[in-house]
């Protein structure tokens, strides 16, 4: 087979939170119009990139942030994907009926209708992180770890927790993803020691380059920069630790944000590379999945 690369310019935008949804989606805007100035035809967003990471404590009338699959968030970034002839990729806190909530990924393909959406799977719950106080996991069959077809390639879209296991990295590429998308919201414990944040920053990091690895798929990761502070002054707040990257099915990378700074990254990334490098390293060949039913185990 003779090989030909199908090439796409992907973006990922590293924002920070500012004063409200309005000026923060106002600024998302623009950062997404620079985005399609340089070509990109794919643009990724951060987790609940909308407004504040609202997680930190809980409080019941937080609820009152969330909003449907066609809300505000969802209108605006339809409108973008039309005017600009994009398909971009962002996350919402949604609403899905009465006491139902979700952390959710929403995609738009060129048009102002819903191309798909991602239920957020995996839910932490830690100290700064109540996540599971808000948010209902995804249902494993609707959508679950099923990539959203566009006109670009079928994106296999997870979110944050999401990208510290395995499992739903594979299960998007054995469903042919043609490359995965981590929207993150992560960051350090402003009272934690130097060497413990970087470390756990390059965990971060490592972890998804290694996703990209074992599946020979390109990777975005997106996050979020700046602090916010804990409403309920309980902890120290969250100082976002930024990072956003973008790399190649061998986790080489094409773009690399740093830690503090607003960035539109932009990398061309080649989505039939996949099939070249599963000849070359053929780890799905070499599966035995005859022997992996432990999986389904809670601890063995």
């Amino acid at each position: 087979m003779t090989y030909t690369a199908r090439n796409i310019r992907v973006a990922a935008l590293q924002q920070a939170f500012i004063q409200d949804k309005t000026t923060t989606l106002n600024k998302t805007a623009q950062l997404v119009r620079q985005a399609a100035d340089q070509g990109a035809e794919l643009i990724c967003l951060q987790e609940l990139h909308a407004g504040p990471y609202f997680c930190q404590h809980q409080a019941a009338d937080l609820f009152d942030l969330a909003e449907t699959l066609d809300g505000k968030t969802a209108q605006l970034l339809g409108k973008l994907a039309a005017e600009l002839n994009i398909v971009i990729v962002g996350s919402i806190f949604e609403r899905r009926g009465k006491g139902v909530y979700h952390n959710t990924a929403i995609v738009f393909d060129r048009s102002t209708e819903l191309a798909g959406f991602y239920r957020k799977m995996h839910i932490p719950d830690d100290p700064g992180f109540y996540e599971k106080y808000y948010f209902i996991p995804g249902d494993a069959e609707e959508p679950g770890f099923q990539p959203i077809e566009t006109s670009i390639g079928k994106l296999g879209v997870l979110v944050c927790w999401d990208q510290w296991y395995p499992e739903a990295a594979r299960l998007m590429a054995l469903a042919d993803a043609d490359i995965l998308i981590y929207p993150t919201a992560i960051g350090w414990e402003p009272e934690e020691e130097a060497a413990e944040n970087e470390r756990q920053k390059e965990a971060w990091i490592t972890v998804q380059r290694g996703h990209a690895v074992a599946n020979n798929l390109p990777v975005v990761a997106i996050n979020r920069i700046g602090y916010e502070a804990d409403p309920s002054q309980v902890t120290a707040g969250i100082d976002f630790w930024g990072s956003s990257f973008i790399c190649g099915g061998q986790g080489e990378f094409l773009a690399h944000a740093n830690h503090q700074q607003e960035a539109v990254l932009v990398a061309d990334v080649d989505l039939n590379r996949s099939e070249q490098l599963r000849r070359i390293w053929p780890y799905f060949r070499d599966r035995r999945i005859d022997a992996y039913a432990d999986l389904l185990k809670r601890y063995r």
